[in-house]
């Protein structure tokens, strides 16, 4: 069976031109290696970018939008797998149940709370699948640092700080997603649960 990777990243393009090629990059590896995509079900900005590089490279992809989306004429209405859903929480439950592994590129406000519902609930456990972070161009350096920071300071679990892996490639990001998670002492295989 095909493995399925959530994206999570802007349904704005970005000012550097590198953002947007991440995304065509990422979603070109995905569907070449026959994978499937599982993000957000916009068409616009990134979001967009990614989809139509799996779509072009023969994968496929599962997009969960909510209404509200939909409404605004966000959804990316041409896809075979569209689920829509009632609400945003919604949406971040049904993306981590449909996926195996999580890669994030830039983006704001959504971007950020995906990823970081995503890594809490790993930090719980109630899943121990691996999460990328594709740091193009340095855009989350600030970030890394301030979670060191939130480690140093006693509020962050060290063992924890690891659950946000950080890649500098594209070649990097396959690698660590083919990488067990390391929580407590114990290491899980990519894709299983506790």
């Amino acid at each position: 069976m095909a493995r399925s990777v959530c994206v999570f990243c802007g349904s704005n393009p970005g000012f550097d031109p590198a953002f947007r090629e991440a995304a065509v990059q990422l979603g070109t590896a995905i569907g070449t290696r026959g994978w499937r995509l599982v993000y957000g079900g916009s068409h616009l900005g990134m979001m967009g970018a990614v989809t139509d590089a799996v779509l072009a490279a023969g994968g496929s992809v599962t997009g969960v939008v909510p209404q509200l989306l939909v409404d605004k004429e966000a959804a990316y209405t041409e896809l075979a797998d569209l689920r829509i859903v009632g609400s945003m929480h919604e949406r971040k439950a049904l993306m981590v149940d449909e996926a195996d592994a999580f890669v994030i590129l830039p983006g704001a406000y959504g971007t950020l709370d995906e990823t970081f519902e995503c890594v809490t609930w790993a930090q719980l456990q109630i899943h121990a699948k691996p999460i990328v972070v594709w740091n193009v161009n340095g855009f989350y350096d600030s970030l890394f640092a301030f979670l060191d920071h939130v480690a140093a300071q006693g509020l962050l679990r060290v063992q924890h700080r690891g659950l946000l892996r950080s890649a500098a490639s594209l070649e990097e990001v396959f690698a660590l997603l083919e990488q067990p998670v390391e929580l407590d002492g114990q290491k899980w295989l990519p894709g299983t649960l506790r």
